[in-house]
């Protein structure tokens, strides 16, 4: 029988950078107990360096969630990971697959796999402090690497450093020549070879990563692989991906309509604006909750336009929106 958190990684939402953050992560479990959540990137240097509390707190009706560290220095990523461990994560992920500038500058990310032995000492190192399970993230190649072979060489090498779970965004990374967000679409997916590495691999944990723009295709994949991680997807039609999810753990969805996941929020954003935040904080991560459903125009326009500078009433006139459409 596998862990929870495994079980949990049968479908998870994707770390991304000044999005799931975590104010995204309360909205998001609102609608799934069940999947699991991944921080916004973290690199060790900031973990040891920086604003602990900021960076890593997190509220307990996050979990299952995974800190997603980056770096390419075994003895910080050690210290970032000891340090972690105070904060009791479900997970702690290395990123192997973020083609960003500055992730390049700092020689992390995507570039690391072209340095599959370093990741391999990067891991080893966080897995001796680790108190709970180091799983990786990783491209199925970089530049003109050829990906049927790196990826299953840079696999095997994993496995030999003792990681056991894996996602594979199923693109290449161009690091020259492409932004971060034309990496996402540009590199042409190619899903047969990730499905082809859990044959080559049928003792590890593999998930899939990238395009995935339904919860019918994530079933789909589930059929092949042992989980799925759905990114923008999960993020611009939370509903549509997340509203149902927990049916693929034989579970009940804690909420029947959007709507009633929005009135859920409304505590948790009351509790935000006491706190002194404001609700644009809480708000922009929810504009596609009612996305293909009558209102969600004005839904999206009414925060949009009013919630940096607007209160719960504001909140409120967008809900209003949904429910007159209804």
């Amino acid at each position: 029988m596998p862990d929870p958190v495994t079980r949990a990684a049968r479908l998870s939402v994707a770390p991304m950078m000044d999005w799931t953050d975590r104010n995204c992560r309360r909205f998001h479990r609102m609608m799934s107990r069940r999947a699991l959540l991944y921080t916004e990137m973290v690199t060790a240097p900031a973990v040891i360096h920086g604003d602990r509390s900021r960076l890593l707190d997190y509220d307990a009706a996050e979990q299952p969630l995974a800190l997603q560290l980056g770096g390419s220095d075994p003895a910080e990523l050690r210290t970032a990971t000891q340090i972690a461990g105070g904060w009791n994560y479900a997970e702690i992920n290395l990123n192997v697959g973020c083609p960003s500038d500055r992730v390049q500058s700092g020689a992390f990310g995507a570039v690391l796999m072209k340095s599959p032995d370093l990741v391999a000492d990067c891991v080893a190192a966080m897995q001796e402090v680790s108190p709970v399970e180091v799983t990786v993230k990783c491209r199925i190649g970089v530049d003109d690497q050829d990906v049927h072979q790196v990826l299953p060489d840079f696999i095997d090498r994993m496995r030999r450093a003792g990681i056991r779970r894996l996602t594979i965004h199923a693109r290449k990374a161009w690091l020259q020549g492409l932004s971060p967000r034309e990496n996402r679409e540009i590199p042409p997916l190619d899903y047969p070879l990730v499905q082809a590495m859990k044959a080559q691999f049928p003792d590890l944990h593999l998930s899939i990563n990238g395009g995935i723009a339904s919860l019918a295709t994530a079933v789909e994949q589930l059929s092949v692989m042992d989980g799925v991680m759905i990114g923008r997807a999960a993020y611009h039609e939370p509903w549509n991906i997340l509203g149902e999810a927990d049916r693929l753990w034989g579970d009940a969805p804690p909420f029947e309509t959007p709507h009633e996941v929005a009135l859920a929020m409304r505590p948790l954003i009351l509790a935000h604006l006491s706190e002194g935040g404001r609700l644009h904080q809480m708000t922009r991560h929810m504009l596609g909750l009612f996305h293909g459903l009558p209102g969600a125009r004005g839904w999206k326009r009414t925060l949009s336009e009013g919630a940096s500078k607007g209160g719960i009433d504001v909140y409120d006139a967008a809900l209003a929106q949904v429910t007159e459409a209804a």
